[in-house]
């Protein structure tokens, strides 16, 4: 049974839909790609206006290269309780002019757009959520809200303010889409993103054939000895997912190059992997080559702690009285941000965000009917909250 308190929430957020989707179209509209820091810089503007007329204390954390970091918090005066932790990224995997060839629009019952699901919903969702607290009161503890800029990339900018906030934290919520189903994300893989260099000697492969040695002959016996390392009952799996390499097709190569997703379950796994992989990249099968290898990224996983699920049952309950009945956990091959906060030990759910599907494609979309149920469910979580 709701109490009082909940009941003045929810209506309120029930009455804010128009307001949402007004919000979310905005920010949709505004071309966000990880390394426009200009675009990622102007969504974080249009959040900061947002906590400005709701009266929200905000501010921003600088980067000279990637989008600003902004943050905001709604408390009660002299409170010293640790807050709970709203947090989502507003960068795309989109390329500028993305917004201007198919903008923000609706069409039976689902929106549409670049991030219009991954994730400027969730953070809208998460911005309205504070809003309401900051209007009605009645938080059991300070709200945090974090606005990150580089997820799609590994946050390489983002990760140590995560951490930070994710150690002051008494529970994070990261509002990823929820998946298509419905359900919440309660684990996900962990990942590591890497870039191996080969290096032999170029020679003319039809006049001196015999004085050259080649790179992507190397790098060919590279790739099997990598995919060879996939373990899919351990979750284990290994991707090169890009190769290129050779100055012309009658040149024995003198470089080549590959990229590799590495993803895994158990945190142990990761060291162990990422040594047979090393092996691989110090050994050569051609003799006269050599190689590098370099870590450009990495995600870590989100193992759920009983901290973790305890918070889950909190949210799924709460969930319930929102109105989603069916509301589970999943597990994600996929990495977030939320394996950051996770990893230091913090309670850790994700994929609280409103529902969508298709991420980083032209068909992704948004159910515009799961918006209010979901920021329902998240203020109640809230209002439940009782992790230390």
């Amino acid at each position: 049974m709701t109490t009082a308190t909940e009941t003045r929430i929810t209506d309120w957020l029930a009455a804010r839909k128009d307001a949402m989707v007004d919000l979310l179209r905005e920010v949709v509209d505004i071309d966000s790609g990880s390394y426009d820091k200009t675009g990622v810089d102007a969504v974080g503007a249009r959040f900061e206006r947002f906590f400005e007329e709701h009266g929200i204390s905000a501010w921003r954390e600088h980067h000279d290269v990637y989008g600003d970091a902004i943050h905001a918090l709604v408390t009660e005066p002299g409170s010293n309780e640790k807050p709970v932790l709203l947090m989502g990224h507003r960068d795309t995997v989109f390329p500028k002019g993305e917004v201007s060839r198919r903008p923000f629009s609706v069409e039976g019952g689902r929106a549409y757009g670049p991030g219009v699901a991954d994730m400027k919903a969730g953070l809208v969702m998460n911005v309205f959520v504070a809003a309401a607290f900051k209007a009605l009161g009645g938080m059991p503890c300070p709200i945090r809200v974090l606005i990150t800029s580089d997820e799609e990339i590994a946050s390489p900018s983002s990760r140590p303010i995560i951490e930070r906030e994710g150690r002051a934290a008494r529970a994070v919520y990261n509002s990823e889409p929820g998946r298509p189903s419905g359900n919440v994300t309660t684990g996900r893989k962990g990942g590591v993103f890497m870039r191996f260099d080969v290096y032999g000697k170029a020679a003319h492969s039809g006049g001196n054939f015999t004085s050259g040695i080649s790179a992507i002959g190397e790098i060919a016996h590279k790739i099997i000895q990598v995919h060879s390392l996939t373990d899919l009952a351990r979750g284990i799996t290994l991707n090169v997912g890009l190769v290129s390499g050779g100055q012309s097709v009658n040149t024995t190569a003198p470089h080549a190059e590959g990229q590799i997703d590495l993803r895994y379950i158990d945190p142990a796994d990761r060291a162990s992997t990422l040594a047979a992989i090393q092996r691989i990249i110090d050994t050569p099968t051609v003799p006269g080559t050599t190689a590098k290898l370099e870590i450009k990224g990495e995600f870590l996983p989100v193992v759920q702690t009983p901290e973790a699920k305890a918070i889950f049952t909190a949210y799924q309950a709460a969930a319930r009285d929102a109105g989603l009945a069916t509301l589970d956990g999943e597990f994600s091959g996929g990495c977030a941000d939320s394996g950051f906060t996770a990893s230091v030990g913090t309670p850790t759910i994700c994929g609280v965000g409103p529902v969508g599907g298709n991420a980083h494609t032209v068909e992704e979309y948004l159910e515009i009917d799961s918006i209010v149920p979901r920021a329902q469910a998240l203020a109640l979580a809230i209002l439940r909250t009782q992790v230390d």
